[in-house]
């Protein structure tokens, strides 16, 4: 089955995320959306349709824009993250009462899909066969840090046993859940594998280091190192380095917080690099609900705990510290003490208000980070991420 992903309206304004990527290429609990809906859906994904000034997003890993999608394609809504178990046979997908896919009858336009009155009901036909999908909506950014635990302790048991991954025993490991580590993942002695809250699988590649204390529901990704201290219910993507208290965060993938610093509640786009001390704050003096920045104005999350939003290439300065709820827009470099809550796209400087990164400097850093990662920045890549520089959102 072929299926396409489709951001709405709201996606479009899922920042400080939806500047540099489409939302099924966010991690929401074990896996990108995409690969959710690829799971659920038992297909092969063939493009996404965005904003436009993603038309030329370009990751090795990840499909690209559509100008049209073709009849017979499932389109899938990415603000939906289904439940790892296969959907049931339809035309038209459903959760809690709200369309999440629907088989396409004709070519439609990515144009055609674009704006605050699309909707995929309207895209349903008449007298069609539907399904309801097990799963997650994501309605903020915040979302993912929300359903984070949720999702991950449905998802590692179902991906385990897809990729073979062996149960871990003995005395490192604590608690009635289980540790799964797939082979060619490192488990170094001296690790406390906690499992009473919630299962943990380590990836293919993966290794965790001494002197951790690894707690689930957890997962470490693909080649990525886990470089000790306490790190309790995270999802890392593929190629990061975590160290320091880490706690309820997401990484989607190639980024690194090498160094000590407290991250909690958290969510960090790709090529994310944290400078030593660099420290979040998840939780207000009041212990009342956090307020967020959107591009619609502030907005009550509803969440005690929430800490920083953090859009793919961020880089902050050594000791830098961020107040709760904080939104860092894609590309801000920025090396102050304390940041404002709201650091604007493509930032530069030691402080507020901040220099606008030029866009050749940006690229330059950028392509050097990637590049030790192993990735090469396509010429297809710059054009993407030119064309995120000038469509920049003002906080």
């Amino acid at each position: 089955m072929r299926f396409a992903c489709w951001d709405d309206a709201t996606a479009s304004r899922f920042e400080p995320f939806a500047l540099t990527r489409p939302v099924s290429e966010a991690r929401a609990g074990a896996l990108l959306v995409r690969e959710r809906w690829a799971w659920a859906l038992g297909g092969e994904a063939i493009g996404f349709v965005a904003a436009p000034h993603l038309a030329e997003f370009d990751e090795p890993w990840a499909p690209g824009a559509l100008a049209a999608v073709p009849a017979g394609t499932v389109l899938a809504h990415a603000r939906f993250a289904p439940s790892l178990a296969r959907a049931a046979a339809a035309d038209a997908w459903t959760h809690e009462g709200r369309c999440v896919a629907v088989r396409l009858a004709r070519d439609v336009p990515a144009e055609a899909l674009r704006g605050d009155a699309v909707t995929l009901e309207a895209l349903t036909p008449p007298g069609a066969a539907t399904a309801e999908v097990a799963g997650w909506w994501l309605d903020a950014p915040w979302d993912l840090v929300r359903h984070l635990p949720a999702m991950l302790a449905a998802d590692v048991p179902v991906l385990a046993k897809a990729l073979k991954a062996k149960a871990l025993g003995g005395s490192a490991v604590r608690g009635a859940h289980t540790v799964y580590v797939e082979e060619g993942a490192e488990v170094e002695p001296y690790v406390l594998l906690d499992a009473h809250a919630g299962p943990i699988l380590i990836r293919r590649g993966a290794v965790v280091q001494a002197y951790t204390r690894l707690v689930g529901p957890a997962v470490v990704g693909l080649d990525s190192t886990v470089v000790g201290d306490r790190i309790a219910s995270v999802s890392i993507g593929e190629r990061c380095k975590v160290h320091g208290e880490v706690s309820s965060t997401v990484f989607f993938g190639h980024a690194n917080k090498a160094h000590d610093g407290f991250v909690g509640h958290s969510v960090l786009g790709r090529w994310v690099n944290l400078g030593a001390g660099t420290t979040t704050s998840n939780l207000k003096n009041t212990y009342g609900s956090v307020q967020c920045w959107t591009p619609g104005g502030l907005a009550d999350t509803g969440l005690q705990f929430l800490g920083s939003l953090l859009g793919d290439h961020v880089k902050t300065g050594i000791g830098l510290q961020l107040t709760t709820g904080s939104v860092l827009g894609a590309g801000a470099n920025v090396f102050d003490a304390m940041p404002p809550r709201v650091v604007a796209p493509f930032s530069w400087g030691s402080h507020a208000p901040y220099e606008l990164f030029a866009l050749e400097k940006f690229v330059a850093v950028a392509e050097r980070m990637m590049g030790r990662r192993a990735v090469s920045m396509t010429p297809k890549a710059r054009r993407w991420l030119e064309a995120a520089h000038a469509a920049r959102w003002r906080a």
